[in-house]
């Protein structure tokens, strides 16, 4: 028994005495984009469970992904701010000097700090927290460098969440649109006529973008029910598109429909899918291309960053359009004037048409990661896969969201100026973005 003691005692000794790795070591370990991969598919994960409306998506990922750089970047000089340099913003707390961090460790802490605070599912994350943290355990930091690095990726997310507080967000909460029922304006669409969303989007403060003027677009066609009129023809286009029934439009439509909360009906019950959001679908991209070209930690944190920004940013100007103009949708013209029985193959979103938020979103998006990235890398999206929505090919970035754009009107529920003028619209936002956050080389042209 004395024996068996002196054994455990030696080798308890023995494992304690085991050399922790040296700082190359463990941050060459610590920095491998797979754990960055792995925290954003959580998080879709969990917003897709939460059931966040896009708008709102778009702004947990600009304020995670924020973090997650901004904490990373100290270890990597040649990388430009974002605090500080977006509005109303001072630049994040620096690390101390003289001290030894991990600092992608303390990327991942404020990933997941911010993450869980802007979200609902606190259990979600105890789970995948519980698979992550023995894997960063593993790691071998020593102890004191793995405390003070969990300590500084939190200092960075409680600044960024400081931040984010003040962003006019809460005021906007419970606030509900009235329909006015002029002629021309929207109204709420089938099958679950549901109130309108986000009608204060526009009042919440914006990262990079000057005004909601900066980048504001022509008027829509006027409202005008005579067949010779651009309207008329606008609304028959999408009538027509909807009653040939392409199988190719539809599967393009499917693909990039990326509805939160689809409404079932199946007779008299009604029931809801949940699904990714267009900000997701973007992330998601993101992913995929950081992953084809083999992109560093850092690399793949400053594409999410900054695809988030111009989502973000995207969104509000986008909504300010869509609560000015207040377009009816193509299904109320079509059911009110040509065939009450029309349906469109996508479900309508709830809120006006007039600029067409997907298009707007994906071309800043698009933008950013192309000028990041590269334009022309060819890219296979399997995003939504899982959802049943299909795998589809590109030739590039700019090839993805063209096509994004003009799914809406393939899905039957957006007017083509409509797109057409959202894709110009977040094309000059994500070229802003990048004019305004990006004042060193990109990865691109490294």
């Amino acid at each position: 028994m004395k024996y068996l003691s002196i054994i455990a005692f030696l080798l308890i000794s023995l494992n304690g005495c085991k050399p922790k790795a040296t700082p190359e070591q463990y941050n060459a370990q610590a920095s491998n984009p797979q754990f960055l991969y792995d925290c954003s598919k959580a998080l879709t994960d969990i917003m897709i469970h939460d059931i966040f409306k896009p708008p709102v998506a778009s702004r947990i990922y600009g304020y995670t992904y924020m973090a997650t750089y901004e904490a990373l970047r100290p270890g990597y000089s040649d990388y430009p701010v974002i605090m500080g340099k977006i509005k109303g913003s001072t630049p994040a707390p620096a690390p101390k000097a003289g001290e030894v961090y991990c600092f992608p460790l303390a990327s991942l802490k404020a990933f997941l700090t911010v993450a869980r605070a802007l979200t609902f599912s606190a259990d979600m994350w105890d789970k995948f927290e519980a698979e992550l943290m023995p894997k960063l355990e593993a790691l071998n930091i020593p102890n004191d460098v793995y405390e003070r690095s969990m300590q500084y990726g939190e200092q960075v997310a409680r600044h960024v969440l400081d931040y984010s507080s003040k962003d006019h967000y809460k005021e906007t909460r419970g606030f509900r649109y009235t329909v006015t029922n002029k002629p021309g304006s929207w109204v709420p669409t089938p099958p679950a006529y549901a109130d309108a969303c986000e009608p204060q989007w526009n009042t919440v403060r914006m990262f990079t973008v000057d005004s909601l003027r900066q980048f504001r677009c022509p008027p829509p066609a006027k409202y005008d029910l005579n067949h010779n009129s651009p309207f008329w023809k606008l609304t028959e286009e999408v009538y027509e598109m909807g009653k040939r029934k392409d199988k190719t439009e539809q599967e393009i439509a499917y693909f990039w429909d990326d509805n939160a909360f689809v409404t079932n009906v199946s007779g008299h019950v009604m029931f809801a899918s949940k699904k990714m959001t267009p900000p997701g679908h973007w992330i998601a991209i993101a992913t995929t291309l950081a992953r084809k070209q083999k992109l560093d930690m850092i690399q793949t944190a400053q594409v999410y960053a900054l695809a988030s920004i111009a989502m973000y940013d995207a969104f509000i100007v986008c909504w300010d359009e869509k609560y000015s103009s207040v377009r009816i949708r193509p299904e109320t013209v079509i059911n009110n004037n040509i065939d009450p029985a029309w349906r469109p193959y996508l479900e309508t979103p709830a809120f006006p048409e007039y600029v067409s938020g997907h298009s707007d979103i994906s071309a800043a998006a698009g933008q950013v990661i192309g000028h990041l990235i590269g334009q022309n890398v060819a890219f296979v999206d399997s995003t939504e896969h899982p959802y049943g929505h299909g795998v589809r090919s590109f030739k590039s970035i700019k090839d993805a969201y063209m096509e994004a754009s003009i799914s809406r009107v393939y899905g039957g529920i957006h007017f083509r100026d409509g797109v057409e003028e959202g894709t110009r619209q977040g094309e000059h936002i994500g070229q802003w973005v990048v004019h305004t956050l990006l004042p060193t080389p990109t990865i691109a042209s490294k």
